[in-house]
């Protein structure tokens, strides 16, 4: 089942990222297209996510997350460090697994409550882990337990092999 739905992102827009000293060239010669990044995002099997602490430190984390419709979409339980320190401050960044071929996204979280869209993402994601959710997808459904979607700002292209030339952000709008 897909959901038709307004919360589509639009393509952002390709410009080389602010590296000084790096060398990068300022022509959009090499630039990587969106569909690089969007590829990665959808087959990344982990995803990093660093968010903040309310005293400002930093927390990183490995999570399971899916690309849906523009946006990474995850759970965890409400009583997390990563819940708790969204409800604070829902600004993050979050990461493929491939540092080598890496999409780094910059934005801000949202949380999902449209239980349509966490039925379709407990679906999904059931299959694409082979792992049911069993009282966790429950918990999702009866919103106990949060569905969080990142709404991406601005995201990083970075291909290890072909770095200098290929370096890439895409600005949202």
């Amino acid at each position: 089942m897909v959901l038709k739905r307004n919360l589509k992102i639009k393509t952002p827009k390709a410009t080389r990222p602010h590296m000084p000293g790096y060398g990068l060239p300022r022509s959009k010669k090499g630039i990587l297209p969106w569909k690089w990044a969007e590829d990665r995002l959808k087959k990344s099997r982990q995803y990093w996510i660093a968010t903040t602490r309310p005293d400002g430190r930093p927390h990183v984390m490995v999570i399971w997350a899916l690309w849906l419709d523009g946006m990474l979409y995850f759970s965890t339980g409400k009583e997390s460090r990563k819940a708790r320190n969204l409800a604070e401050n829902p600004h993050c960044t979050m990461c493929t697994e491939n540092a080598a071929k890496a999409v780094i996204l910059e934005g801000t979280i949202e949380s999902e409550t449209d239980v349509e869209r966490i039925r379709e993402f407990i679906g999904r994601y059931e299959k694409k882990y082979k792992w049911k959710l069993g009282e966790m997808g429950e918990a999702m459904l009866s919103l106990k337990d949060p569905v969080f979607r990142l709404r991406p700002r601005i995201a990083f292209g970075l291909w290890e092999k072909k770095f200098s030339t290929s370096a890439t952000r895409w600005v949202f709008q």
